[in-house]
């Protein structure tokens, strides 16, 4: 009897109430991505009041945010034409759309995406990713075979270890090397998502900034610059607030902060609220989980967790997200995983009948968004419009 689990259902609170009417009424019937507008705007304030007074610029996170309408409400919410992409297609759309846009890879590219890239759209200048001397050396070829002028950031190790420069010699090299080749070397980017997850966070975030200053140091003795004229980028949603309080770097990288998935429920977020969910119909609403092959022992995993008795199959599922509303649903481990009709439990405190709309709460935007076509605006009472996404792309 000690084992027993406690009932979590409950119906939906009344914020989801409202969202639900809200589906219904604009004739949404199938898995549907929505942004809570009202919180979308909570959040860019948020970010602002953070990094009020501090000096630090703001480079917008494109993967996390994957919509032109996104992030054109969050560009002009916090004041940046600054952002940072992660593959070929995303960096296509952000050149054709956003001309004059300052644009940093997030993520060394293989030299061959840069030069479809360059294929693609002509001779664009954003600031390349380089993580070794050997990718140095690739796009320095690249850029020369194709008589176009290559600008360079450099990624350093700050305590990741994804990667990155984290020798200061061999830095000091690949800006030498650079020189002699003719790449512009426009500043740094050390990525320290590690850091609230650490043992010691305030230690981690202090070796962060150590390593960082020293990496600072070299390029601005090897380029011999105003360190002001330098893309010194660092941070990220669950660090940028640490950055606030005191940085190496110069501008703060931020993406899912401004909807809050799941995974970032972190100590350095708590001033920001979640403000995407999936929401989903119900197809099939019984009231007894039978798994198959073993139907019988159905009722006994009911009497030991009375949150696996109802079972509700819901239209699509297997995504990167958590059951949110109504309270107390939950995955079925024995049943299994399904991305067509995925199972959740309930218990009979539990009243979804087919058509309802259950929520889930994405644990990333990244990827998550690109898999429901155009997102749902949500202004507290209705849906307002749609904002298309971009092409699908890894």
């Amino acid at each position: 009897m000690a084992a027993r689990k406690s009932d979590r259902g409950g119906p939906h609170s009344a914020y989801f109430q409202k969202l639900s009417l809200a589906l219904h009424a604009a004739g949404h019937s199938r898995p549907t991505l929505v942004v809570d507008r009202v919180r979308l705007d909570a959040n860019i304030r948020a970010v602002k009041e953070t990094l009020a007074g501090t000096g630090l610029a703001t480079r917008i996170v494109v993967k996390s945010l994957p919509a032109h309408d996104l992030l054109d409400a969050v560009a002009n919410g916090v004041g940046t034409n600054r952002y940072m992409v992660f593959n070929g297609p995303m960096l296509t759309e952000l050149v054709r759309a956003k001309q004059g846009a300052d644009l940093l890879l997030g993520k060394p590219l293989p030299v061959a995406e840069a030069a479809h890239v360059l294929e693609t759209i002509g001779p664009v200048s954003p600031q390349w990713l380089i993580d070794t001397p050997a990718r140095l050396a690739q796009y320095a070829e690249l850029a020369k075979s194709r008589g176009v002028a290559l600008r360079a950031n450099f990624e350093i190790d700050v305590g990741l270890h994804r990667g990155g420069f984290v020798d200061l010699e061999e830095l000091a090299r690949a800006l030498d090397f650079a020189r002699d080749a003719g790449v512009t070397v426009t500043g740094l980017m050390g990525y320290d998502p590690h850091v609230p997850k650490a043992a010691n966070p305030e230690r981690a975030y202090a070796s962060v900034q150590k390593a960082y200053e020293a990496a600072k140091a070299v390029l601005i003795e090897r380029l011999k610059v105003d360190p002001a004229s330098l893309t010194l980028n660092s941070a990220g949603s669950p660090t940028y607030a640490l950055h606030a309080k005191g940085t190496a770097a110069n501008e703060v990288a931020i993406g899912s902060a401004f909807v809050k998935p799941a995974d970032f429920d972190l100590k350095t977020l708590v001033h920001h609220t979640a403000a995407a969910f999936i929401a989903t119909p119900v197809i099939k609403a019984l009231a007894r989980t039978e798994i198959p092959t073993i139907e019988s022992a159905s009722g006994i995993f009911a009497f030991f967790d009375p949150n696996t008795k109802r079972a509700f199959f819901i239209h699509g599922g297997h995504w990167l997200a958590k059951p949110e509303s109504p309270p107390g649903l939950e995955y079925s481990a024995l049943f299994g995983r399904s991305s067509n009709q995925e199972l959740l439990t309930g218990s009979d405190a539990i009243d979804l009948q087919p058509d309802d709309y259950v929520f889930l709460r994405p644990t990333q935007s990244e990827a998550i968004f690109l898999q429901f076509g155009d997102i749902a605006l949500f202004d507290g009472e209705n849906i307002t419009g749609v904002w298309p996404t971009f092409p699908v792309s890894a």
